[in-house]
């Protein structure tokens, strides 16, 4: 059996909506980019839903929102994608990383207050693997220092934290639509917020800096004439990719509950193998599910993570890692000098976590199989 890490859930539905995109001709952003922010503002509960070609570009353009400037600093955890701490540096800002708790592989709220100095701008959590970081308690060191909260809640479509929909608690919210996703695009992203300026400034930054609805320049009701406003970007998104976020966004809970199902069969059968780690989410929240991370006890095995990883792709299942500790990459050991002293948690998540598959679509058997498998590798090896 074969079994890849992922699988994009892609039926008629999604078909449909591009074809119809083909067939009126308009495939770059247009009204289907304004529906599809229109719905997904109504699905999440906030006043302004942003949309743009990833998350990158919305983390980038919620920066350039609050304001940040070079020579400031912005708290990002140490385990995340990379994109999180890219975006700091577009402005010549410092990423300070934070270590991260070893149960979630959150960002640990208890190192945050060390970190600021006069040059702290924000704060950007990350909702790792879907499950909502410590929000309560970011947002109260964020009062206190007057700092903004920026969100990558790449992962976490749809979450809940304290009956709160993620989207809505902190100043701007990035979410990804890229093809592994929960709501898959190909490539894609949103940026949320309740803050109406904030939300006309990056509508004009993702294309260009040239007024507002300037992509109705070619339809009956546009001009040739247009105004650059600002210094922005290439940063729209397209009516096919928006197609396909209206198509995914009509079965989203549908596909968190399969997940969900998936990752409850996983918790309880890796539960009661001394060899592995099941991943905890905290009692107050509710995770998208989007990665499924198992931690190895190493102290049980014979065998490291990677060699873990290699028996399970001889038995045709697809993992993944995430990720990389920030702080291991030449560009930010060279640039910053960070040391993987300073991360003891992260360096201990990182030598133990692979990410196993997790999509709708999973057949009992295919769940089964990785189950099976994973357990009989871990009493092969046990020590």
């Amino acid at each position: 059996m074969q079994i890849p890490f992922h699988k994009p859930c892609i039926t008629e539905d999604e078909i449909n909506e591009v074809v119809d995109s083909l067939k009126k001709g308009w495939i770059t952003m247009g009204k289907k980019t304004i529906e599809f922010e229109s719905q997904f503002k109504d699905y999440i509960g906030c006043r302004n839903a942003v949309a743009v070609n990833s998350c990158t570009a919305a983390l980038h353009l919620a920066l350039r929102a609050i304001g940040l400037k070079e020579g400031e600093e912005v708290i990002v955890p140490a385990i995340t994608f990379v994109a999180t701490a890219e975006v700091v540096n577009y402005f010549k800002a410092k990423p300070i990383l934070v270590d991260v708790e070893k149960e979630t592989h959150l960002i640990d709220v208890s190192k945050i207050e060390e970190e600021i100095t006069p040059k702290t701008k924000a704060i950007i959590p990350v909702h790792y693997s879907g499950q909502p970081a410590d929000m309560d308690e970011i947002l109260e060191i964020a009062e206190k220092y007057n700092l903004y909260v920026v969100e990558d809640a790449a992962h976490s479509l749809p979450a809940w934290y304290k009956g709160r929909k993620v989207g809505t608690i902190g100043d701007l919210i990035a979410f990804s639509f890229y093809a592994t996703k929960t709501l898959a695009t190909g490539e894609g992203g949103m940026v949320t917020t309740d803050n109406d300026e904030w939300a006309e400034m990056m509508k004009v930054l993702r294309l260009h800096g040239i007024s507002k609805d300037a992509w109705k320049r070619y339809t009956k009701e546009g001009s040739w004439e247009y105004d650059v406003l600002d210094n922005g970007y290439k940063y729209n998104t397209t009516d096919i990719n928006s197609a396909l976020g209206l198509a995914q966004l009509k079965k989203l809970e549908w596909m968190w509950k399969e997940r969900e199902k998936i990752a409850n069969k996983y918790n309880e059968a890796f539960g009661e193998c001394e060899e592995l780690i099941p991943y905890k989410v905290k009692k107050d929240r509710v995770s998208s599910w989007h990665l499924y991370p198992l931690k190895l006890n190493l102290k049980a095995l014979k065998i490291d993570r990677n060699q873990f990883i290699e028996k399970l792709k001889r038995r045709g299942i697809g993992t993944s890692v995430h990720f990389i500790p920030l702080y291991r990459f030449t560009y930010y050991k060279r640039r910053f000098n960070y040391s993987t002293k300073e991360f003891p948690n992260s360096e201990w998540i990182f030598e133990r976590v692979l990410s196993l598959p997790i999509f709708p679509g999973m057949t009992k058997e295919e769940v089964n199989y990785v189950i099976e498998n994973v357990i009989d590798i871990a009493k092969r090896n046990k020590r």
